[in-house]
């Protein structure tokens, strides 16, 4: 079982590189990965969001690369002759304005001119960076499946114990239901008989309101479907990716239990019917977190 929420970090270190690649996740329906990365990694955004879907099939992740590179690199000279002219035909105005003053650009000022001569590294990411990004990613990647997976069970252990919680409910539920329709053909018999005092009533008109209380508060079938729904998140909790099937089973947890509290006419039930969907409820908040 995984949480959807962790954090990660890698680090390579080639020659003179050193790579930073940092992860964070929360809760998504669906994988959505934002990249913040410097510009010369623009054209592998999506070699690295192909990696990050190996890993993680759902949740938001917030990924940042940062490095620093202290390589000797090539450099590359880039002249802006338009910028080298404006500052000429300036110095020419300069000139024609005041004739006393001497004219004394050259090419070596020229050069040092602003924006006239500017110096570049080349702009491509190499093999070297590119290599330190993937493995940096790898390991930042491993990390945050660590805490994952650690999270992860912390959240089952939790979900298993209310689950354990529900099974015992459902078990009172169980145990108390037969009790309802014999109850309740005494409080009916009791109330004829106190309406009707010492005047005869139809017996078999009675113990038909109560065959037919019975059938419409019958719940055996909805026990019977929320046993075997514990069953399945049982099993399904041994599973790592499990959120998506155990959002859907929460669903048919919730409409068992609905369906118990409306049948119900006995207190009892009622109380336990609600305990019931209290701890349903907090399950469904849990499985939000799982991958």
């Amino acid at each position: 079982m995984l949480s959807m929420t962790g954090y990660g970090r890698g680090e390579c270190k080639i020659n003179d590189i050193e790579m930073t690649v940092e992860i964070k996740t929360v809760n998504n329906r669906y994988l959505d990965a934002v990249i913040k990365c410097p510009r010369i990694f623009n054209a592998y955004e999506e070699v690295l969001r192909s990696k990050i879907r190996q890993k993680l099939t759902r949740g938001h992740a917030d990924v940042y690369v940062t490095f620093s590179d202290r390589r000797e690199k090539e450099k590359v000279l880039h002249l802006d002759l338009n910028a080298a002219k404006s500052y000429v035909e300036a110095a020419q105005a300069l000139c024609e304005a005041f004739p006393q003053a001497k004219n004394d650009l050259s090419i070596v000022s020229l050069i040092k001119m602003p924006d006239v001569l500017k110096q570049e590294e080349v702009g491509a990411a190499d093999d070297e960076l590119v290599s330190a990004l993937y493995q940096a990613l790898d390991i930042a990647l491993e990390r945050l499946n660590a805490m994952r997976v650690i999270e992860g069970e912390k959240l089952k252990a939790d979900l298993l114990s209310r689950m354990n919680t529900i099974e015992g409910l459902v078990a009172k539920i169980k145990e108390r239901a037969p009790l309802v329709s014999a109850e309740y053909a005494v409080r009916l018999k009791e109330k004829v008989q106190k309406a009707l005092d010492s005047v005869n009533y139809d017996e078999a008109r009675l113990l038909t309101e109560v065959a037919v209380f019975t059938d419409k508060s019958n719940i055996d079938e909805e026990l019977t479907r929320l046993n075997s729904h514990i069953s399945q998140f049982r099993t399904i909790a041994e599973s790592e990716i499990v959120g998506r099937k155990l959002d859907f089973l929460v669903q048919e947890f919730n409409r068992e239990s609905n369906t118990i509290c409306s049948k119900s006419n006995d207190i009892i039930i009622t109380r336990c019917g609600l305990e019931l969907k209290n701890e349903i409820e907090k399950i469904r908040e849990q499985v939000q977190n799982l991958e």
